[in-house]
């Protein structure tokens, strides 16, 4: 019998909100069946969904992380899978990227010298309000993510994590986006 994940688990297994997996199973973009009053998410078929999902259709992300290394990481996970990207290893010159380029999607680190990430993210959000950004952090319970989630909603990947977290914020952000497709 295959293993069944309730939507909690499945949350978390994708690393993103409760409230985006019950947008997709409105929608009836992930696998997913109804016990009772409540959904269950078979693990395999939702691994198939992110590699069926991740398929085909190419995102233009940019990082912006003043570590080169995680740089790396994002740029060969990324156009390994066939995306393009764009990187930054300090704050303005992200931030002027993240105005002048036309991105899908943002993956921010939270603290970086002269500019933090909260505070690039505000900038961000002020001139490109609709833009997905997904912040990448080993300080999720710090005044900085608090000062961050002032300026609106975005997603969350705590440090350390795999390219195939990565990849899992791309694939859920792409099935998600009307106007990735």
């Amino acid at each position: 019998m295959a293993a069944l994940m309730t939507l909690e688990e499945v949350a978390d297994y994708l690393r993103v909100t409760r409230k985006t997996i019950y947008r997709l199973v409105e929608k009836r973009a992930i696998p997913s069946t109804r016990v009772g009053h409540q959904w269950r998410f078979d693990r395999e078929a939702v691994e198939a969904w992110l590699r069926q999902n991740s398929s085909g259709v190419a995102a233009k992300v940019l990082v912006i992380d003043d570590e080169e290394t995680v740089c790396e990481l994002f740029r060969d996970t990324l156009e390994g899978a066939g995306h393009s990207v764009m990187t930054a290893v300090d704050a303005i010159t992200g931030l002027k990227l993240a105005k002048e380029e036309d991105v899908n999607l943002v993956f921010l680190d939270l603290k970086m010298p002269v500019m933090d990430g909260a505070e690039v993210f505000k900038e961000i959000r002020a001139s490109k309000p609709s833009l997905p950004v997904t912040i990448i952090t080993g300080f999720a319970e710090s005044e900085l993510m608090a000062s961050a989630m002032q300026g609106g909603p975005f997603g969350v990947m705590k440090k350390p994590f795999t390219p195939a977290d990565i990849l899992t914020v791309v694939a859920t952000y792409l099935h998600t986006s009307p106007s990735a497709k």
